[in-house]
């Protein structure tokens, strides 16, 4: 049996953040405690900035300066993005709701 030590999420749902390495930003939707994504796709990242897979791994609705997507991170690569600057991703409506004071919320689906 492996012992697998889980660690506390830095980020939690509707946090902003932004990418240490590569320039685009985006609002957490979901949070894996550890990797779960394929082993083709870990492959695929260059080994010299490949991630651990032992973190949280964060689903974001990604942006940069060209589009909007989303994107699969690790922790590590990760940085609260405090710029205040709002997110244009088309599917933050959807999953969203932002207060008066600028926090996202996930929105009540019983209501949609």
């Amino acid at each position: 049996m492996t012992d697998v030590t889980l660690k506390t999420a830095k980020f939690g749902i509707g946090d902003i953040v932004r990418h240490k390495i590569y320039p685009f930003r985006g609002i957490v939707f979901d949070v894996d405690p550890v990797f779960d994504n394929t082993e083709e796709w870990w492959l695929a990242i260059p080994e010299e900035v490949r991630p651990r897979k032992d973190q949280p791994f964060y689903h974001l609705l990604a942006e940069n300066s060209e589009t909007e997507y989303v994107a699969y991170v690790s922790e590590q690569n990760l940085l609260p993005d405090n710029s205040g600057e709002a997110l244009r991703h088309a599917g933050i409506k959807e999953i969203f709701e932002r207060d008066a004071a600028g926090t996202y919320r996930m929105r009540d689906r019983a209501t949609n």
